[in-house]
């Protein structure tokens, strides 16, 4: 039994050894395979019969047509074209090659490589080590702090224009957001709260909103019902602000209730135009709960300052937030850029900048500004207008292009308002990607840009929306590899068909300049070796 324990122990050792000798002879010796091979067919070409087949096959292939090349041609053209628009529905879909990824997939194990799905993987450091990625909190989903009022703006949206702005998955994060942000202290739940716990998960808007007036029903000062209301059911904002302020009377002490009440209800003036009403209300927020800073309050502050053109308690917030200890967001990155370029955009001219160089204030913006496209490189397209803008969604990826759009929605007009700081920004910000390592595999001031945010943000975003995509992915090889044998074979089938007797000639001409160095071989092989020394290793 111990024997039969060793040997089985010792046998996976040796196919491993085994795999990876045949794997590393075939990387390195390849060319040595390859002429062991041509010499075993040659050696073997009596047994095989090797040219009395080639004449058979040459006899055939001249008693063919030239139709018969003109539909191979023609086939070989037809399924290589739809092997194209396969591998481009699929590169547009997954951002990869269909054939590379099986490649990868099955075939570079057996060759000696390493499996790796993980996005990780792609990323190495100099030594070949895998360097460790923050994967997880940069690829968060977080809660838009801006986000917008369903039944006032969003379903306006669709009224208008028959298309959906928000996807499912996006309403499906914000149901269980409302279930767990509201769940009820106690431990046992009164029948309205299960009755507002079961509406957060409907699907339809309509039901959501029957589910709010049988918790109302059961108990009049139900908050989250009125809550519940002044999202989906009111379609204006004034509204949407008489059902909040009815459910922070039925609030009580419920903390997260309160916030997110006071926190609505301080968007509600500041859409209304009553900014300095807006900016108190989210002062004193901050100020009664400092401790809920996840909530990005701050965020909702700094737009409103911006409104009212207050530079320097914009400058005061930045302070206390732009910290290198604290998350970054493209809202922090974006406002410091803003505030630096408006002391220089009003004068910057680039023919000037050029010929004195930049000062120390340009400097600052400039730096500022790439430090922001580094942050979130989709945001420039948004603010110059190069990008159409659509309604934000309710959750965004931070550095990916939902936090662009939202971030954009907002803060164009910021932009604008400022006298040269949209020119400042047209003149600098691709500057940033020649500072940015490729294929970013380090970032500059950040974390290296995470590869997951395409793929988020497409959940996040609608469908009829372009997504951003950085980097921009260059096209796979098998992409442009049928792309070619697809023209070229369609070539060759027209030309046959046209000129038959000519490409006949060709065809003739071109196989036999092929196999010339081959025939040169075989000849010098014959002259080298005697004949009775390969008649008898034929015979072995």
């Amino acid at each position: 039994m111990a024997d039969a324990n060793n040997s089985s122990s010792s046998s996976p050792g040796f196919t491993e050894k085994l795999k990876s000798w045949l794997s590393w002879s075939w990387t390195y010796l390849w060319v040595l395979w390859f002429a062991m091979l041509l010499a075993l067919v040659y050696i073997l070409r009596s047994p095989l019969k090797l040219q009395e087949n080639l004449a058979t096959v040459s006899v055939f292939l001249n008693t063919l047509t030239p139709k018969f090349y003109v539909a191979l041609t023609g086939t070989s053209s037809l399924i290589s074209g739809l092997i194209l628009i396969f591998e481009w529905w699929y590169f547009r879909k997954y951002g990869t090659s269909f054939i590379e990824q099986v490649s990868v997939s099955h075939l570079r194990p057996l060759l000696g490589g390493v499996e790796n799905g993980s996005p990780s993987g792609l990323f190495s450091s100099v030594n070949g080590e895998t360097e460790s990625r923050p994967n997880v909190s940069e690829c968060k989903v977080w809660r838009n702090p801006l986000n917008l009022f369903r039944g006032a703006e969003y379903c306006r949206y669709t009224w208008v224009t028959g298309k959906d702005p928000l996807t499912y998955y996006d309403m499906n994060l914000s149901a269980q957001d409302h279930q767990t942000f509201f769940s009820s202290d106690t431990e046992q739940l009164r029948p309205e709260d299960t009755v507002m716990q079961k509406a957060w998960r409907e699907r339809n808007p309509q039901a959501r909103i029957r589910a709010a007036y049988q918790a109302i029903e059961l108990n009049h000062e139900c908050a989250t019902a009125y809550v519940l209301l002044a999202e989906e059911e009111a379609t204006t904002i004034t509204e949407a602000e008489r059902l909040f302020k009815q459910a922070l009377k039925s609030a009580g002490k419920d903390t997260n209730v309160l916030v997110y009440i006071k926190r609505r209800l301080a968007m509600c003036a500041r859409k209304l135009g009553r900014i300095k009403e807006a900016v108190k209300m989210m002062r004193d927020l901050m100020k009664e709960f400092p401790l809920l800073g996840m909530l990005n309050i701050h965020e909702n502050l700094l737009e409103a300052l911006l409104e009212m053109q207050a530079y320097a308690d914009v400058q005061a917030v930045l302070a206390k937030y732009d910290d290198i200890s604290l998350p970054k967001s493209a809202t922090i990155c974006y406002t410091s850029a803003l505030l630096k370029a408006r002391a220089v955009s009003d004068k910057f001219s680039p023919e000037a900048a050029s010929r004195r160089g930049l000062s120390t204030a340009e400097m600052n913006a400039v730096e500022a500004i790439h430090r922001a496209v580094e942050f979130n490189p989709h945001v420039p397209k948004y603010l110059l207008e190069m990008k159409s803008l659509i309604l934000p969604p309710e959750h965004i990826l931070k550095r990916g292009d939902s936090e662009a759009v939202a971030y954009a929605f907002f803060h164009l007009q910021h932009w604008k308002r400022v006298e040269g700081a949209l020119n400042l920004l047209h003149c600098t910000w691709e500057g940033t990607f020649r500072m940015i390592p490729y294929p970013l595999e380090k970032g500059h001031l950040f974390y290296p840009y995470p590869g997951c945010t395409e793929t988020a943000d497409r959940e996040l975003l609608p469908s009829f929306h372009e997504v951003s995509v950085y980097p921009k992915k260059e096209l796979p090889f098998f992409i442009l590899f049928t792309a070619g044998l697809c023209s070229f074979t369609a070539m060759l089938a027209m030309l046959t068909h046209q000129f038959p007797e000519l490409m006949g000639v060709f065809a003739k001409a071109f196989f036999s300049t092929l196999f010339a160095p081959l025939g040169f071989f075989m000849d010098k092989m014959e002259s080298l070796m005697p004949s009775s020394f390969w008649h008898q290793l034929t015979r072995i």
